[in-house]
């Protein structure tokens, strides 16, 4: 194996934050940091990872609103999501305000991402595919060489994004999932937002939103 990931839930919508260890170099990502940072740090400490770097699948405040944080306290830069995604990162104290989630301040990630991008860590390149509708910038990032793509809020075992939020599209979003990612490969495992792993095959049989079987 050349990755080691560990999965974290953060914060009271128990998102996934996932630790990627190149385990050539010893140099780590952390995806989407929510809070809970001492529970991120010590993980951290647990896989004897040096983190060189923060990326974002978009901008929900379950999933960025630790980011700054990080950034500063281990002087690393932050990569994603695409541009689109700005007006969430720009609003977070608001969105955290009415959440009555921990306050985040807003921030400008060190690099915007999009699609066809590439992201390393460490020794390991991730591929970027930009895949609108649960947010207008989210994307998804797929480390080929193990069969591991981290999606995010896009789509989760039996069920998609919710795309009732500002600048959603339920129909981007369908055609994200059914022609980006499910062209990938039935046996890519992906790690969710939310809740636990599938894979595309899996859900491109059984999923009640974008199943085979509901397209013909």
């Amino acid at each position: 194996m050349t990755i080691q990931v560990s999965v974290v839930p953060v914060t009271a919508y128990q998102q996934n934050c996932s630790i990627i260890k190149c385990q050539e170099t010893g140099k780590a990502a952390i995806v989407d940091p929510g809070g809970d940072v001492d529970k991120l740090e010590d993980a951290v400490h647990q896989m004897d990872a040096t983190v060189e770097k923060i990326i974002l699948t978009h901008g929900h405040m379950d999933h960025c609103a630790a980011a700054d944080v990080l950034r500063q306290s281990l002087s690393v830069p932050i990569e994603g999501p695409q541009k689109a995604d700005d007006f969430w990162i720009a609003k977070l104290p608001e969105w955290c305000e009415m959440a009555g989630f921990p306050r985040a301040e807003a921030f400008v990630p060190d690099r915007w991402l999009e699609d066809g991008d590439t992201v390393t860590v460490g020794a390991q390149t991730l591929q970027v595919f930009h895949c609108p509708g649960h947010t207008p910038g989210h994307v998804v990032f797929l480390y080929p060489e193990q069969k591991v793509a981290w999606v995010g809020d896009v789509i989760f075992q039996g069920s998609i994004g919710r795309t009732d939020f500002p600048m959603g599209d339920h129909q981007a979003l369908v055609d994200s999932i059914r022609q980006k990612l499910f062209p990938l490969g039935d046996d890519i495992t992906f790690i969710p937002g939310h809740g636990p792993t599938s894979t595309f095959g899996q859900e491109r049989l059984s999923n009640p939103f974008v199943a085979d079987s509901r397209y013909g």
